[in-house]
């Protein structure tokens, strides 16, 4: 069955997930950017963020919130985690009542420390809400390279109605009812894809990336299961899975931060140049005030956070790291 899909949010994974969905839904995008917007309904390519791709020729995008969710069956939020309360209230009073709305954001909020469902579920109470997730890098999923996702829904029946809805051909769609989990794989990870970026700018070696990402892990989980997830999430696509992706390609805006800070660039440099938001910037901001109230502890976030804030060097950083003293794996977390 078809349903009649509204995706708020023209950057490169917003768009690759409405192309994505056109093959067998009813598809709109808003896009806050009107170039975009022709440039998708006239020649189907978004150049700004998918540079030489030809997105699905049934995808139509639009300037309207009101058009793009009045009729939406299914409200998918390809926003920025700090841009992505606001724009619920814009849409707010389009939206159809009990529509389920599933987000595409990988951060936290910074003033109050919450996940988007969180925020869904505060802006638009009695919607379902969800999260899509997983190792998905934009350019490689729009250039038709097979990936798996997670479609994570507190309603199982929900979940694998959408699960249907996502699953393309080579992009394959898992369902999970852990959501607090798989937010939270999604948001943690961005700020070891810095440090692992952090190692290879700075000529660290394959050693120390494999070292950055398993003990990651660990400060991912034990985290995560503090917070209510569960253990087998961050073990799966929603953690290690994205961690893998995002702490070894390129093409993570975040590994790319990381990758220049180790090259011993300005951050603020190299915010200015990016095209889109890093959610791991201002996510370790957050992270360590979650440490804190938590009583986690997170030795590598708490690295990438001083050399972000705080003026420390990524040598600095990596020596702090050594001087932590080894444990042993079989620890807690």
């Amino acid at each position: 069955m078809k349903l009649n899909f509204g995706i708020l949010g023209g950057g490169s994974w917003g768009t690759t997930v409405a192309s994505l969905l056109a093959k067998n839904n009813n598809t709109i995008l808003w896009a806050r950017n009107e170039d975009t917007v022709n440039e998708i309904n006239t020649r189907h390519m978004n150049s700004k963020y998918l540079p030489g791709g030809e997105l699905n020729k049934n995808l139509v995008a639009s300037n309207s919130i009101e058009d793009t969710v009045k009729n939406a069956d299914v409200i998918v939020v390809g926003i920025p985690s700090q841009h992505f309360r606001d724009a619920l209230k814009i849409a707010k009073p389009y939206i159809r009542p009990w529509v389920p709305i599933v987000s595409l954001a990988k951060g936290l909020e910074l003033d109050t420390k919450k996940r988007m469902t969180q925020i869904i579920e505060e802006e638009l109470p009695g919607h379902p809400a969800g999260v899509l997730t997983g190792p998905n890098l934009a350019k490689e999923i729009h250039a038709g390279q097979a990936a798996a996702a997670v479609i994570a829904m507190v309603d199982d029946t929900i979940a694998k109605q959408l699960q249907g809805s996502f699953s393309t051909g080579l992009f394959r769609v898992y369902t999970n009812d852990d959501v607090i989990g798989c937010e939270l794989g999604g948001a943690l990870k961005n700020i070891l894809a810095i440090a692992s970026g952090m190692g290879d700018g700075a000529n660290a070696g394959d050693n120390t990336r494999a070292a950055l990402i398993t003990r990651g892990l660990s400060e991912l989980t034990r985290l995560g299961k503090a917070m209510g997830g569960k253990g087998s999430t961050f073990s799966g696509l929603a953690g290690m899975g994205d961690l893998v992706a995002t702490c070894s390609s390129s093409k993570s805006r975040n590994y790319q931060v990381g990758f220049q800070l180790g090259k011993g660039k300005r951050l603020e440099h190299i915010i200015e140049e990016m095209n889109e938001v890093a959610e791991g910037v201002k996510t370790a901001k957050v992270v360590m005030e979650l440490a804190r109230d938590y009583n986690v502890d997170m030795p590598i976030s708490y690295e990438v956070y001083k050399v972000l804030y705080e003026g420390n060097t990524v040598y600095d950083a990596f020596n702090g790291l050594l001087k932590i003293e080894s444990g042993s794996e079989k620890e807690p977390g």
